[in-house]
């Protein structure tokens, strides 16, 4: 109840101060637009640095070794950012499962291939639809933890909006209470082949832009705490997706005690700022802010199999262009990765396309 009631202090406070001064509002708006994206997407596996993620976003520009697929990531991710701030702000217009699935489409930066976990064959992703393979996580207790079927996504996912659009109107949850349930409700779904956590973050501040609270961000530093609450909440609802995607505020409230530290950080931040007693909000831990960007454990390999994943079918010519060295260098590159049996041709050279191994 303290927690809760200090929150409501800061909250009023914060919206007490609106609208900040220009110079204000893009500090925070900077300081957060780096934060979110470093955060969100580095939970996924994103290996740009902090220094690289607020110099692509801000500027435009990338310095040290990158690579391809993690910068396109990273701005695209931006891109979804800033619509869905548009429409929080749009208080007239409800939620929908348009919105939702071009948010999908849009961080993913379109189509694409994977390779499957074996090399065996490659597969489309299909962005910005529901799944139409079943998808699954292994649990720290090494057990098979399946999502909802893509039979009964559409009939889920179809529910999980029209309840969220009913409460809002209702006013009975807490804008708070809202976020963690709509979080936990669509991570048992998980609606797509990929991009499900990103989209359940961009959901979170989505909520709390259209209730008047400061967006908040989950850091990569606390990704074990992160998941282990969403894993409590999971042995409070059981295995069956439907209950999940059910959960009551009771069942989950690991997950909403969690969410509410890191909503009361953000408020204790942001007041802090108007009031003059910080220069600074940012929200990512400070040694992955000095984390040094690499030089040398990306190497010219790590894009080359970057590339092919995204391009199966491309050529030692196509790959000297992108990365600006010479094709004698990258079919040097490709012998060893053969010698290494990391890579492998399919077919003809005209043809054929790139296994990863």
């Amino acid at each position: 109840m303290p927690e809760r009631q200090n929150m409501e202090n800061l909250l009023k406070e914060w919206r007490d101060a609106q609208p900040l001064s220009a110079a204000l509002q893009r500090r925070f708006d900077q300081a957060f637009t780096v934060d979110f994206n470093f955060n969100s997407n580095h939970l996924e596996g994103n290996t740009l640095t902090y220094g690289q993620t607020k110099l692509l976003l801000l500027f435009g520009k990338i310095k040290g070794e990158a690579l391809f697929r993690d910068c396109e990531e990273m701005k695209a991710h931006n891109v979804g950012l800033e619509m869905m701030k548009v429409e929080a702000l749009d208080k007239e217009r409800p939620l929908s499962e348009n919105f939702i699935r071009e948010l999908n489409r849009t961080i993913l930066a379109g189509d694409y291939y994977k390779v499957s976990n074996d090399g065996s064959y490659r597969y489309k992703i299909h962005t910005g639809v529901y799944k139409t393979r079943p998808n699954s996580v292994i649990t720290a207790a090494g057990e098979m933890f399946d999502f909802a079927s893509p039979e009964e996504t559409p009939s889920l996912m179809g529910d999980l909006v029209n309840w969220y659009n009913t409460e809002e109107q209702k006013a009975i949850l807490s804008p708070v209470e809202l976020v963690a349930l709509f979080h936990y409700r669509y991570i048992r779904i998980h609606p797509f082949e990929d991009g499900n956590g990103r989209i359940a973050r961009l959901l979170v501040n989505y909520i709390l832009l259209r209730h008047n609270y400061p967006p908040m961000v989950i850091p990569t530093a606390d990704r074990k705490n992160y998941l282990n609450a969403l894993g409590h909440c999971d042995r409070n609802t059981g295995k069956e997706p439907y209950n999940g995607a059910n959960a009551t505020l009771e069942q989950i409230k690991p997950f909403y005690d969690y969410l509410q530290t890191f909503v009361v950080r953000k408020l204790e931040f942001a007041v802090q700022l108007i009031n003059g007693l910080i220069s600074d909000i940012s929200e990512t831990d400070e040694k992955q802010q000095k984390e040094p960007i690499p030089t040398e454990n990306v190497s010219i390999k790590n894009k080359i199999i970057d590339i092919m994943v995204q391009m199966p079918s491309i050529t030692a010519k196509e790959l000297a262009k992108i990365l600006s060295v010479t094709e004698r260098t990258i079919n040097r590159q490709i012998d060893i990765l053969k010698t290494e049996n990391k890579v492998e041709r399919l077919g003809s050279r005209k043809t054929g396309y790139w296994k990863i191994n």
